[in-house]
């Protein structure tokens, strides 16, 4: 039998993920969303090619409501933070794959990639996270899609009214009600085996992608 203070703690430690849970999917369900260019997306997710999604570590709150339950596999840091944030999205239906671009990152894209090989999950990825700079891609997306071959998407989310954090990363969070506008880009693959030089390239070629989006 537990102890009392163990027992009390561990009902702390699951009702602030819990809460959060809870409030997330109340905001959400007052939000209006709308999608641009989501087509060619469902199209590859109905034939199973793998797909990443290339987000911005900003706009993250709209997308975890939108695509919940759906069993996609995404990156998180082991941070304190991230540790809250993996479970408020495995409460959510989201698989999740431990570490970041700038501790375990290399353990991460592993997991992420055997996700995607044994189990068929399709990857979100917050291209500038886990600390930025700010709206600067990183390499490990290019990395883990010339290794699986599969699809990335890059998506951003258009917010008619948000208050943005004094955050690294800006963090917007759409006001009640707000209208939540996500836009899909065009799917495209990278070439498998890259060069260090080569995914460089690939890298600043999809931060223009996902700028143009906006």
């Amino acid at each position: 039998m537990p102890q009392p203070i163990s027992f009390i703690n561990k009902i702390n430690r699951n009702a602030v993920p819990w809460g959060l849970t809870l409030l997330t999917r109340a905001w959400s369900l007052t939000l209006n969303y709308s999608r641009v260019n989501y087509g060619p997306v469902q199209k590859l997710r109905q034939d199973k090619n793998p797909v990443i999604f290339a987000i911005y570590h900003g706009e993250i709150f709209p997308l975890c409501f939108l695509h919940r339950n759906e069993g996609i596999a995404v990156l998180v840091s082991k941070s304190s933070d991230g540790e809250l944030i993996a479970q408020v999205l495995a409460r959510m239906g989201y698989t999740l794959a431990r570490g970041s671009s700038s501790r375990d990152g290399a353990r991460a894209l592993v997991s992420a990639r055997k996700e995607m090989r044994d189990n068929r999950r399709d990857v979100v990825f917050t291209v500038d996270g886990p600390r930025g700079p700010r709206q600067v891609a990183k390499q490990g997306i290019i990395y883990l899609a010339s290794r699986t071959r599969a699809f990335v998407v890059p998506a951003r989310v258009y917010m008619s009214t948000k208050y943005v954090f004094r955050s690294w990363d800006r963090f917007s969070l759409p006001w009640l009600w707000s209208g939540c506008r996500v836009i899909y880009g065009e799917p495209f693959r990278v070439p498998a085996r890259l060069k260090p030089d080569q995914i460089q390239a690939c890298t600043q070629d999809l931060d223009c992608k996902l700028k143009s989006l906006l």
